[in-house]
Formats: C-alpha cells, structure tokens, sequence
C-alpha cells in the first residue's frame, strides 16, 4: 500500500506542507500551472533549497504582488503565520496592528469558498481545499461566536493561505497516495501574540481543529502548529500513528522560516505498510497464519435529530448498499442531547455509494473515516436436511479445522414458531435431531 506520511515533529503550517510536498517530488510549475485556474492574480510562488540544523529541504515562498511596490516574500512560518496572517472574523473597528504600511482588504470565507468552487482545478484539490478552508472557518466561528458566513481572513493572510491549503490540496491530488498517515501533532509551547492579544500556545482556533487527534507540547517553546496545519491534517489523514512497521521508500522536509535551536522542518515519505503478522510476532509464516485479513473502510456519523424509524431506514439502505456491517450506538452529544452513533463497515470499492448515502438519507453534516484491518476466519457455508425441512449452516474453521457450527437465524426462528419453542431450544432440537450435509 502506497502511504504518503507526514512526521509533524516540528509541527506543521501551510507553507511546510507545500515545500514538503514539492521537495518529495512534485514538479513546480505543474502545481503552478494548476494554481493558476483559481483565477487569482498577483501572487508569485517560489521554492528554494534551504537548510535547518544541517538538514536540506524545500522552502516554499509566496510573493504577494497586490499593492506593493516591491515583491513582497510570505515565506510564514508558524509564528508568521499566527502574527501577521491571523484568521479573524470581521468587524468594523477592529484594528490589528501589523507589519505592513498599507491597507488591506478582507476576504469572506463565502468569498474565498466560491472562488474555490468555480475554478477548473481538478475535482479531487478542489473538494480538499474546500474541505480545510471550511474547517479553519468553523473553527473562527466557534472561537468568536459568530455565523459561519460572517467569518472573514484578513488579506495579508489570504493570499498566502488560499496558495498554501488550494496548493497542497493540489500537491495530494497529483501524488494520488493510497492512504495518508501522520505521526502526533507537536503543537509547541509559550506564548503566541496575536490579534487578540497574548495567548497560550496552541491558539484557540488550532485547538480546535486538532481536536480528537493525538498531540503533544512541549517541545518548542514556540507556537509550531498554525491553524491552516492543523486544518490540512484534520482533513487528510486517515491515520495518525505512534509506532508501526514500514520500508521507508523516499524522505523529504519542507522548511520554516525560523531558525532555532531545533531542526523548524516537515518530514514527508513514501512509505510501504509492512503485515505486522511476521514470523517475529506470530512464531509462523504470514502465508500459514490460521486467519485471513483485510483493509475495509470505517464511517462513523454522530446523529441526535434522526427518529429510530428513520435510523431503521438508514440502515437497510446502507445495507443494501453493500455494506458489510452497520452499527447503532448510544451516545450523549453537546448541550447532554441523547444521540446515536451510526458506524459503517465496509470494502473501499464501494464506499462513495455508502458516502453518498450517509449525507442524502441522514441528516449528518459531516462523518469520520478511516481504513481498519480486519481479521476473520474462513467459513464454510452448507444447507443441513432433517427432520424440519432445509436449514442453512455457517462453520468457522481455524487452522484448517473445523471450530464451530451456527445455524442461520431464520431457520432456527422458523422451527421456533412452527414448534412453539424458544430459539435455544429449537436450536437444540435441530441439532439433535441427526441433520446431515447437504452440501
């Protein structure tokens, strides 16, 4: 399996992304050729090789050209990025002292979202930059309380950010990994100032966004994950991963602006997934382990306004769908409402029927995802003749042996009700009744 992995040891910010991106392999000006169908002017991007701590990498720069009477580098690194780029929403009065002499405007997320989806880049990039653009500004909203549509990007920052998370989106779309998978988030430490003043690392909006995944602090005294980072992590990943067992195919750094006491750098490779079903584990040969195994997509949806009647019609539509498995769970959401979550198992080749169905027949929003390995024993399915007619049987063998025989639900109700027992004690019946394979 083909896994692209991003090492954030050192966190991660937009421009990172990018020059990691381009360092392990993407040509330049093919990402720009694509960057150049959103239909935006005055922007120049630049890569250029550059070091940290001894290591080598590729540093992206974006020169924004709008009103300025020289080219002005955007090279923003983490701390840059929260001091100078700092998504805010929008109120008149609000002032924000910056570096930079002249006026700039803003630009709404229904601004920025619609440039988006009217450009011709590749359906793929578009629907990934979208989906970070959203999360960064849901974040924003929550922090400020205020309607999605009301969230704004201060423009010293737009720029920079729609060629930082549209780029890399596109940069994903052109390597076409088989799966993403990324290492604990290190979010830094200190303080971080910003247009609301001196706050704890990680900021409010990056707090946000890296909810539910795994992170660490500590480890820089500086604000080392941005929140268009967090948001392109949140958004791409589908596993994040403490150990595991790979051959490391080709390595790359995308580099920060800063220079610290610390390699400021982005890891990315290719890696190739080992079975961790080895000789070593197992004391056997991966071919004559006693189980078979498999990678199936997982969905998981969190639901509190579906009526049970309506999560029973969900189900068999997804059942028969295709999915292999479909799960009610009780759960308790925000604001202590009593909600339902609702878990699809299911093979990759069919999950976008399954997706379609979660958004067009539940009410949820948006759902998780990730790829599970599932192992299973081999079955054996035959029908059974005796003394009440056909009844279908499934029998689990393990290491080649039989280990155990289950006698289909339906046949086994069906004696139930035509003897009046209970399921066990028709179960019984069946079973003592010298019932011979069929097939």
């Amino acid at each position: 399996m083909k896994t692209l992995h991003f090492d954030c040891f050192a966190g991660i910010s937009g421009d990172m992304a990018l020059g990691a991106l381009v360092d392990l392999g993407v040509d330049p000006d093919l990402l720009r050729v694509e960057l150049g169908k959103l239909g935006v002017s005055n922007w120049k991007l630049d890569f250029v090789k550059d070091q940290r701590n001894g290591i080598t990498g590729t540093r992206a720069l974006v020169s924004d050209l709008s009103n300025h009477n020289h080219e002005h580098a955007q090279a923003h690194d983490l701390e840059h990025e929260l001091d100078h780029a700092h998504y805010h929403v929008h109120k008149h009065g609000h002032n924000y002292e910056h570096a930079h002499n002249h006026e700039h405007a803003h630009n709404s997320w229904k601004e920025i979202r619609s440039l988006i989806e009217k450009s011709s880049i590749a359906e793929g990039a578009k629907r990934r930059a979208l989906d970070i653009f959203t999360r960064i500004a849901q974040a924003e909203a929550q922090v400020h309380g205020k309607a999605l549509e009301e969230v704004a990007f201060h423009e010293v920052g737009a720029i920079d950010s729609i060629i930082d998370i549209v780029g890399t989106a596109i940069c994903l779309d052109i390597l076409r990994p088989d799966q993403i998978t990324a290492s604990e988030i290190e979010l830094g430490g200190g303080t971080v100032t910003c247009a609301h003043g001196v706050l704890p690392v990680p900021a409010p909006a990056t707090l946000l966004l890296v909810q539910g995944l795994p992170v660490r602090t500590g480890g820089f005294t500086k604000e080392m994950t941005t929140p268009t980072g967090a948001a392109i992590l949140a958004a791409s990943v589908d596993r994040f991963l403490t150990q595991g067992r790979f051959v490391e195919l080709k390595t790359a750094y995308g580099i920060g602006q800063r220079k610290l006491d610390k390699p400021n750098v982005l890891r990315v490779s290719w890696r190739e997934e080992r079975d961790t079903t080895t000789t070593e584990e197992f004391g056997t040969t991966p071919d004559k382990l006693p189980w078979d195994s498999e990678y199936l997509v997982s969905m998981e949806a969190n639901i509190d306004d579906m009526t049970g009647e309506a999560l029973g019609f969900l189900m068999e539509s997804l059942f028969e769908a295709g999915a292999l498995d479909v799960t009610l769970s009780p759960c308790v959401m925000k604001k202590n409402r009593p909600g339902t979550i609702v878990t699809v198992l299911c093979v990759p080749l069919g999950a976008d029927t399954l997706r379609s169905i979660l958004f067009q027949r539940s009410t949820t929003l948006g759902f998780r995802e990730w790829e599970v390995r599932r192992l299973y024993l081999q079955r054996q399915e035959s029908t059974l003749q005796g003394p009440f007619g056909l009844v279908r049987a499934k029998t689990a063998f393990f290491d080649g042996e039989p280990l155990r025989t289950k006698i289909e639900y339906d046949d086994r109700a069906r004696i139930a009700r035509e003897k009046d027992l209970s399921l066990t004690s028709a179960e019984e019946l069946i079973r003592k009744s010298g019932m011979t394979n069929e097939r």
